[in-house]
């Protein structure tokens, strides 16, 4: 059960990740359409704050709430009997 809350838990974090990298590449690339963002260097920043917030608390994830050895056992037989 601890270990598929990790995995959720860090999925999670990795999509939120995912979502703010991606409005970066759009604002620096598509910056025609963003009408309403008229200073779109403040509008990175922010977005760069909430990439960070999701970034530390992975870090957070993986460095207090490891997998045991037994959970990363439980891991393997799942995958294999899949």
């Amino acid at each position: 059960m601890r270990n598929m809350l990790i995995d959720a838990q860090t999925s999670h974090l990795i999509g939120g990740i995912n979502k703010h990298k991606m409005n970066i590449e759009v604002y620096m690339n598509n910056t025609i359409g963003i009408g309403e963002h008229s200073d779109i260097i403040v509008t990175i920043e922010l977005v760069l704050e909430k990439l960070t917030n999701y970034h530390d608390k992975l870090e957070m994830l993986v460095k207090y709430f490891p997998k045991t050895e037994e959970e990363k056992s439980d891991d393997k037989k799942r995958t294999d009997n899949s």
